[in-house]
């Protein structure tokens, strides 16, 4: 198969040193010999010194998930290709990529749509995160200890405990289908990142999306519980979401 390739590097490679070169390795090695129709993994790296490092991926027709609903946000909902049903459609191939990376005991950590991309029809690729701190750097915060994390889409268990399970994913993946909704609003744009930990302990959550059917958003706020353990699974999940494109269905 051959492949056409994107390739990324740190946004400042003449300063890059030796500790964010192997961040930047590890975060896009993640996914790599991953195969899944909803996965997106490397297909090479390049380190040589003379030049700044690289990681290069398949290349996605339509390009970033994030930019791509923005862009829609921009010219209105009405006169782009999108509709509940696809969105929610978006979200569910989310749901069945990261389901699969658990099937093999990987937790992603940084769901979100700034980590996804599109293809040509239009069907989601769930990738790392070793390019989008420097793409989205505003989707990232450091809370005083030196460590840049999106915050913003980070369960409660992980922002007090940093404390990561496949609930946690959960929580993310609840966040991503609100970007959705919104075609890629910032989360808790009014909440400052050092007071987001005791706004969710407060029970306060991300206000249901204008036009955004009851149903997507409970399903949203079921990731949200914050007892991680009340959350629901992945294949819950799929189920929901599969069955709920299929009832927007019926009324096409």
């Amino acid at each position: 198969m051959t492949f056409l390739l994107i390739c990324g590097f740190l946004s400042h490679p003449d300063g890059a040193s030796l500790s964010q070169v192997a961040y930047l390795l590890s975060e896009g090695s993640t996914l790599c010999g991953i195969s899944h129709p909803n996965i997106l993994f490397p297909v090479a790296a390049v380190t040589e010194l003379s030049g700044p490092p690289k990681v290069a991926y398949p290349l996605a027709a339509k390009g970033n998930l994030k930019l791509y609903l923005q862009s829609c946000r921009e010219i209105g909902i009405q006169n782009s290709q999108l509709s509940t049903r696809q969105l929610v459609e978006f979200g569910l191939q989310v749901a069945r990529g990261i389901s699969h990376l658990h099937s093999l005991g990987v937790l992603h950590k940084d769901i979100a749509t700034r980590n996804c991309v599109l293809d040509v029809e239009l069907n989601v690729r769930v990738c790392d995160n070793a390019l989008s701190r420097d793409v989205f750097p505003s989707d990232y915060h450091c809370l005083g200890d030196n460590e840049n994390r999106p915050i913003k889409w980070m369960a409660l268990e992980t922002l007090e405990k940093k404390f990561f399970t496949a609930s946690s994913d959960i929580w993310s993946l609840g966040v991503l289908l609100w970007e959705l909704a919104t075609l890629a609003a910032m989360p808790f744009e009014e909440v400052d990142c050092f007071e987001l930990s005791a706004y969710l302990r407060d029970g306060y959550r991300l206000a249901q999306p204008v036009n955004c059917p009851d149903e997507f958003y409970t399903v949203m706020s079921c990731c949200w519980l914050a007892d991680y353990k009340q959350r629901p699974s992945f294949p819950q999940l799929i189920a929901y979401l599969h069955d709920f494109h299929d009832d927007l269905g019926k009324y096409i």
